[in-house]
């Protein structure tokens, strides 16, 4: 296990590499972000209009004082381990799509993935100005918005489409 692991403790590094998947030796991000992303469907199977807006949002606000632990033990601004924004990010991007087509149309998840995934790692259209806000809400808050612009991106596809 890596030394900066030990510097927190078991539950806050539970929260914020999202079960470990942040542990990932390469691409934690991608790799947070892929776990989120694959659990999008049986969330869809159990859940109701407005489930994962619900989700990130409340994702987003118990990840705070975790990540915010973290920064402080470990003395780092973002540690590419804590994976719990991109969670956040991930399923918020799922917010305006019925769960009924996200189970019909299981593309729909890897495109909003790959999409997640751009807007993550590029950080256009005022995501990257967010990482600015103080602390864990820097770490959470552009995350919280990539997953809003693929939102409206999947909603649109979807209109489109009639999915």
């Amino acid at each position: 296990m890596n030394p900066i692991f030990k510097k927190t403790d078991k539950l806050t590094l539970l929260v914020t590499t999202f079960g470990g998947s942040g542990m990932s030796p390469k691409a934690p991000g991608t790799a947070g972000s892929f776990v989120a992303a694959v659990l999008a469907y049986p969330i869809a199977m159990v859940s109701f209009q407005g489930c994962f807006a619900l989700l990130a949002l409340l994702v987003f606000f118990i990840g705070i004082p975790f990540v915010a632990k973290v920064l402080k033990d470990t003395g780092s601004d973002d540690p590419g381990w804590v994976v719990i924004d991109e969670v956040s990010g991930q399923w918020f991007a799922f917010a305006f799509i019925a769960p009924a087509s996200l189970i019909t149309y299981p593309w729909l998840i890897l495109l909003g993935f790959g999409l997640f995934r751009f807007f993550d790692i590029l950080k256009p259209l005022g995501i990257h100005q967010l990482e600015k806000l103080p602390g864990a809400w820097g770490v959470m808050a552009d995350d919280l918005l990539g997953g809003a612009y693929v939102a409206l991106i999947l909603l649109v596809i979807c209109k489109l489409f009639n999915l």
